[in-house]
């Protein structure tokens, strides 16, 4: 992965100035920039190379998902000197039970300051706050939220606590992948007509006391998760979504296009 072209750009988009830790990079990364669909949705290409995702996640104030995410965090972690910085794939488990799901998801395992972590700021509205101990079975509090590793054959999983219970997220197994894995699966991600990337709109934020996330399928719902409490359901109007996406997500320009379906600003022409 090439090292970012500006860096300081890139932590003043998610508020910090250098020096900065590869702690408060991951915390001020997920706390800034929004997990959104948008380009799957519409068709467009979803690009992995670093300066495409420098550009449209900082230079243009976008949001992404997973795969842009986390790119974007290792290259500037590569660029910031942090000792070794991998990208591994993950099966999400979240869901129905019986759906069987491709590796359809990136984390990165990262080692810095000789310890071993896994990093993430691409998993939605309720993924890591702060990077997590490679350490399976100990726990992470990240300003109220639990999460940790646990072990299941060959996998890692990582777990979070939520209404009394650990809840799987993903599963992964700790290898790192070459470039061509991950092409191909954010490839089958952001263009496979079943992929719920394409079919509907997903889109998530994060502060350290709160997890958003909204989805525009049949109808538009918001999930809204305060820390140590459970989530409540709101269906909202079609045409109230672009001021919410503006208000509580940090995602400007879209609008109602036709036939009802949302568009971002520069997807317009």
């Amino acid at each position: 992965m090439a090292p970012l072209k500006d860096v300081d750009a890139y932590l003043s988009r998610i508020g910090l100035t250098a020096p900065a830790t590869f702690a408060e990079v991951h915390r001020a990364h997920a706390t800034s920039i929004a997990f959104e669909n948008f380009d799957p949705y519409s068709g467009r290409p979803v690009d992995l190379d670093s300066a495409h995702l420098e550009d449209k996640l900082v230079t243009r104030g976008r949001g992404g998902y997973c795969f842009e995410h986390n790119l974007l965090l290792l290259a500037a972690l590569e660029s910031l000197g942090v000792d070794e910085v991998v990208p591994v794939l993950a099966r999400v488990r979240m869901g129905p039970e019986d759906a069987p799901r491709p590796l359809g998801h990136l984390l990165l395992k990262v080692v810095s300051d000789g310890r071993p972590w896994i990093a993430d700021v691409g998993f939605g509205g309720g993924g890591l706050l702060d990077p997590l101990p490679f350490e399976p079975g100990v726990e992470s509090e990240q300003s109220g939220w639990r999460y940790r590793l646990a072990e299941d054959g060959a996998e890692q999983v990582l777990q979070v606590f939520q209404d009394g219970n650990w809840t799987d997220m993903y599963g992964f197994v700790p290898e790192p992948v070459p470039a061509v894995d991950i092409e191909v699966n954010n490839w089958y991600t952001a263009t496979h007509p079943e992929s719920p990337f394409v079919t509907g709109v997903f889109a998530g934020a994060r502060t350290p006391g709160r997890c958003l996330t909204l989805f525009v399928y049949e109808q538009a719902v918001l999930i809204e998760r305060p820390v140590g409490q459970g989530s409540s359901m709101t269906e909202v109007n079609l045409e109230d979504v672009p001021a919410l996406l503006a208000d509580r997500f940090g995602i400007s320009g879209v609008s109602l296009g036709p036939h009802g379906r949302l568009r971002i600003g520069e997807q317009a022409g």
